[in-house]
């Protein structure tokens, strides 16, 4: 059996250091070392990263893209709230990007606090535009788009919700999204259930669990279980 182990990407992605700032005063962080540490649990074959963060330090969040990249086991991330700037950056290291129909990506270019002369501006200005460069390598690699593209959207400051995210590649799949309308290809001599079925049964069976009515007749949920499988109406 396959073992799969939960990685938080919560609160500030800052460095290592900062990191022990941050756990000395309990406020939630995430930093390489700690990653690291989570992915090196042997007894794990994948990796699920659950991801709601406002982003942080360019080179922390490539440190933590890259270990998940290089740990060769199947990673799926699930995008639960906001995934903005260095977080967005960490989700492209999924395997599988799958993202809530209530949260958002943000992507946008790098930034720095600065003083200097005119010389030390240009200069920063460079390495900015080098920074930008390999995040949107991130996102390339994602979503096959062009790289000035991506920039482009970068410079715009690009707020993507689920469906555009899953529309501009940036997620694999919406999660929770199940449709009804979803064919079953058959092979078969009768027909199989309904997806439709499948859905109003598994929440017959939430209910009967939620509710706990030992004293409702047997007979009576079998009723309703059978006219689910045969697509008969009633309320559930």
């Amino acid at each position: 059996m396959r073992k799969i182990g939960k990685i938080d990407i919560k609160g500030d992605i800052v460095s290592n250091d900062v990191g022990e700032f941050y756990e000395f005063f309990g406020m939630s962080s995430t930093y390489p070392k700690k990653i690291q540490q989570a992915i090196l649990n042997d007894e794990d074959d994948e990796i699920i990263l659950n991801v709601a963060s406002n982003g942080g330090d360019v080179f922390a969040a490539s440190e933590i893209y890259t270990m998940l990249r290089d740990s060769e086991k199947n990673v799926t991330v699930n995008i639960q709230g906001l995934a903005a700037s260095a977080a967005s950056v960490i989700s492209m290291a999924g395997d599988t990007v799958r993202i809530s129909p209530t949260a958002q990506i943000m992507i946008h270019k790098a930034s720095v606090s600065t003083v200097g002369n005119s010389d030390d501006l240009e200069h920063e200005s460079e390495v900015l535009n080098g920074i930008d460069e390999s995040i949107a390598m991130a996102y390339e690699l994602k979503t096959g788009m062009k790289q000035s593209d991506i920039l482009q959207l970068m410079a715009n400051e690009t707020w993507l919700n689920a469906k555009a995210a899953v529309d501009k590649g940036f997620a694999d799949e919406i999660m929770f999204n199940e449709s009804d309308d979803e064919p079953i290809f058959e092979n078969a001599i009768h027909a199989l259930p309904s997806k439709a079925a499948i859905n109003k049964f598994k929440n017959l069976i939430a209910k009967e669990k939620l509710n706990k009515q030992p004293s409702q007749p047997t007979n009576s949920v079998r009723e309703r279980k059978l006219a689910i499988l045969l697509n008969k109406k009633g309320e559930i």
